[in-house]
């Protein structure tokens, strides 16, 4: 059984947005279903991980062709290594206007016709048995759909995050004509995919007013993190946050609540140490100057997967952010599940019902702490300051296995065998 994978992101390309089919792509073979990836050729990534490249299993076939972006003459040139990413999208007011008002549903529109006219032309050659298109960027689904209609090939539209719900969209300020193209858009792709596939049960049930049929497949863990290299924990008390930290997710009440228990006790503001690893939002850093927590703060950069890894594992505590925005009990990170393996302490800000918060029950690997529940936080935070102060601080998770990378593909390829059942 062969399955046409179509995804802009794809080694070298960094964060977290690779990991996904990357590791998909890795286990499908060990379930009889030969995966057949295409891709961007010519791509300027905002972050690249060149390590990645070497879990590309040497037999998998890989089809590529150039993409022209118009957002590499409109927000940066070419010439620069790693853009900034996307923590600070909404700083350049006309430009973000442009990008959400002019490039719908996102600037990857314009590799759509010339990708459609490539991949008909290897179908006609070549006896796939299903088509899958991952998004964001949502442009994949576009292409997807359009080869469903002109070859009937069974079609799973993957929702790695929301479309016309995604956390960053209301910064490109859309006027109406263009949300409503966008949700229409949108709508198109979930009546018309033969099995729309998600992470989270709180997005199933969201798409489940719109398409057939809707699957969970949660993001997850690999082998790289379960290696054992002899971390030594940091010495500070370390509250570490590793991947993209947007303007959406900026921690102001964990800030505050760090001031606060810092000016009273010397002590926790001396063994204090706040570490950033990854595309930090400028109203993050604004943040944390205003509370006078610089001293106490580390900004690292971004880092390959294997060095980030090794930051999680020698973290005091794991920090993990939702968006406050509607709709966030949907909203699983895929950082959550390296976390889960580093076996530290998960603190979370977000919501205190959602799919996060039962992950983390079922693990025990950690608890969520309300947008806005400062004595709940503050209290928290002195338990685990005061288990690191008397070396207890430790964390039990289980329930692990079901997350790992091979599992899940496991059941992937169970929803693309039954396609044809």
């Amino acid at each position: 059984m062969k399955v046409l994978i179509i995804t802009y992101y794809w080694p070298p390309a960094g964060g977290s947005g690779v990991q996904r089919w990357l590791k998909f792509v890795k286990y499908l073979q060990e379930f009889g279903i030969t995966p057949v990836v295409y891709t961007v050729d010519n791509v300027n990534y905002p972050k690249e991980d060149t390590t990645l490249i070497n879990e590309v299993q040497k037999n998998i076939e890989i089809l590529k062709q150039p993409i022209w972006e118009p957002t590499d003459i409109l927000f940066w040139k070419k010439d620069k290594p790693q853009k900034s990413g996307i923590s600070n999208v909404g700083k350049s007011g006309l430009l973000s206007f442009i990008r959400g008002n002019f490039f719908i549903p996102d600037p990857k529109i314009f590799w759509v016709k010339p990708s459609v006219k490539y991949l008909q032309e290897y179908l006609d050659s070549n006896k796939v048995d299903a088509i899958i298109s991952t998004g964001p960027p949502h442009s994949m689904h576009l292409i997807a759909q359009k080869l469903q209609q002109k070859n009937n090939i069974k079609w799973i539209a993957d929702f790695r995050d929301p479309w016309s719900d995604l956390y960053y969209n209301k910064d490109f300020n859309q006027l109406s004509f263009a949300n409503n193209k966008n949700k229409r858009l949108e709508e198109s792709v979930l009546k018309n995919a033969d099995c729309v596939l998600t992470v989270s049960n709180s997005l199933k049930e969201e798409f489940s007013k719109k398409a057939n049929r809707v699957e969970v497949i949660t993001n997850g863990f690999d082998n790289e993190v379960l290696a054992e290299n002899n971390i030594i924990l940091d010495v500070k008390f370390t509250i570490s946050y590793i991947g993209l930290l947007p303007k959406q997710s900026n921690p102001k009440i964990l800030f505050k609540v760090l001031k606060e228990l810092s000016s009273k006790n010397k002590n926790f503001k001396n063994d204090l140490k706040l570490n950033f690893i990854g595309d930090i939002s400028d109203d993050v850093k604004a943040e944390i100057k205003n509370n006078k927590l610089d001293e106490n703060t580390n900004f690292v950069g971004y880092v390959n997967h294997i060095k980030a890894i090794e930051y999680q594992k020698k973290a005091q505590i794991l920090l993990l952010l939702i968006p406050n925005i509607e709709k966030s009990k949907g909203i699983l990170t895929g950082k959550l599940f390296e976390y889960l393996t580093a076996k530290r302490p998960i603190l979370a800000i977000g919501p205190e019902e959602g799919d996060l918060s039962e992950i983390l029950k079922e693990t025990n690997a950690g608890f969520v702490v309300d947008f806005y529940n400062e004595e709940k936080l503050s209290s928290e935070i002195l338990k685990l300051y005061q288990q690191y102060k008397t070396g207890s601080l430790n964390v039990d998770s289980k329930n692990l296995h079901q997350f790992h990378r091979k599992e899940l593909t496991k059941n992937l390829a169970s929803i693309i065998k039954s396609l044809h059942s």
